[in-house]
Formats: C-alpha cells, structure tokens, sequence
C-alpha cells in the first residue's frame, strides 16, 4: 500500500503546481493507479514567510501552516512535503508534533554530499539567505557555500518577486549575471534555493550545473511515497 502524500501549497502556487508535476513525471508508472496518491492544500495566503524573518510584517505564516498541516494529517496524509524553502526557518516548530516533513535543505546538502561537490553558490529569498538555512545545512556536511553581494541578490528577489510571482518569465540577462558572480567566487553548482527560481530550469534558461531543490524534494517524495524512475536516482 503506498503511503499518501500531503502537500502543504500556495507557498507560491506555480511551484506548487509544478512540485506535484514533477512529483508525476519522476513516478515510474504504467497506469494511472501506480501514481502516488497526493492531497495538496494550496493557500497562497499563508503570510509572506521572508518578510515576517525580516522583521517587515508581524504577520506570522506558522497558524496557518499549521492549520494546513492538521488539515492534510487529519484527511489521511503519511507524509508530508512543503514547497517553500524559506519557511524551513520554522521547521523545528513546524515539526514538533505530527507527521514527519521531507526535509528539503537537508535533502539537497545530502544530494550534493553524494555528487562530490564541494563549493555551491545559493540562489535564494532574502529570508533564506540572512538566516543561513543552506549555508548552515550545506556546511554541516563540508560543502561550502557562496551567496550572493547586495547587487546580485537583488537581482535574485527581482526574479522571485517581480518575475516568477507576477507571472513572468525571468530575463536571461539576470539569470547568467548571478551565475557568473556565483562561479567566479567558486562555486562548482548552483543551487536554486528557492522553489520559485524552479520555473527558470523548467523553461530552459538553467540546466547542468544546477541543482533545483524542487527536483530534490520531488524525488524524496517518489522515494517515500512509490517507485522511482531510474534516470531520475541522480540529479547531478
């Protein structure tokens, strides 16, 4: 009997979205019922999670995340997943009681600890990087971290804010100046830190030397959850 998926969504709706077509298309299937069963909440408004970290809004996302997650556990969820890196902030509070949560951080440093890399660059929310969730993660396994100055961090929110959640395409020009600023401090692959920053591999913009934790968190979830395609064991 496969274990049932609860997917706490809207963090933000086109990575959840593309989450549970990832979660399909790593699925190895013959038919329709060799899928994972999933049940995805999808509450796009949960409260910004970088801007309450920041101290900008005293809105805080983790009620409501909590409301979702008893939800999801309640209507038959074994396991759950959250396509949301930076709300991973929260994880330990987020996690106290219930059902077990796929880790992405930690899934990703795991990923990358397997592929032999040893110095990664972060693309993430500034919620994510000023609290150190990848470097800290990353760094617990020997694998170096570099992130972004102020300028091209910048440019990293201008994709997750002004492109990807407005509903636009992110510019290539931006993409490839955080790519190169990245290499040249020496990073060896470039994490895409932010499920939001998912879409730029997905309309081709980003391909080798880049890990998607999106894909990451897919992938644990197949392996959790069912069978898992054999091109897909390896990310990198």
């Amino acid at each position: 009997m496969k274990r049932k998926l609860g997917i706490i969504g809207g963090m933000g709706p086109l990575a959840t979205a593309l989450f549970m077509e990832l979660i399909i298309e790593m699925t190895e299937a013959a038919k329709d019922s060799d899928h994972i069963n999933m049940d995805i909440i999808n509450m796009p408004g949960i409260p910004d999670r970088t801007e309450y970290i920041l101290g900008r809004s005293a809105q805080n996302p983790v009620p409501e995340i909590l409301r979702v997650k008893k939800e999801l556990e309640e209507r038959g969820a074994q396991i759950l997943a959250m396509p949301c890196n930076t709300a991973f902030y929260f994880y330990e509070e987020l996690s106290r009681n219930g059902l077990p949560m796929i880790h992405a951080i930690e899934e990703t440093a795991v990923c990358l600890k397997e592929a032999g890399v040893r110095c990664a660059g972060i693309l993430a929310t500034d919620g994510t990087i000023q609290t150190e969730l990848f470097q800290k993660g990353l760094e617990r396994l020997g694998i170096v971290t570099v992130i972004p100055d102020e300028y091209h961090q910048k440019l990293v929110m201008s994709m997750i804010y002004e492109d990807v959640k407005a509903g636009k395409t992110i510019p290539e020009d931006k993409i490839r100046a955080v790519e190169k600023h990245l290499q040249d401090k020496g990073a060896e692959i470039l994490v895409l830190g932010c499920t939001e920053l998912s879409q730029a591999k997905r309309n081709g913009l980003v391909g080798a030397g880049y890990l998607d934790t999106l894909e990451v968190m897919a992938r644990k979830a197949v392996l959790e959850c069912g069978v898992l395609k054999k091109k897909y064991q390896s990310l990198l």
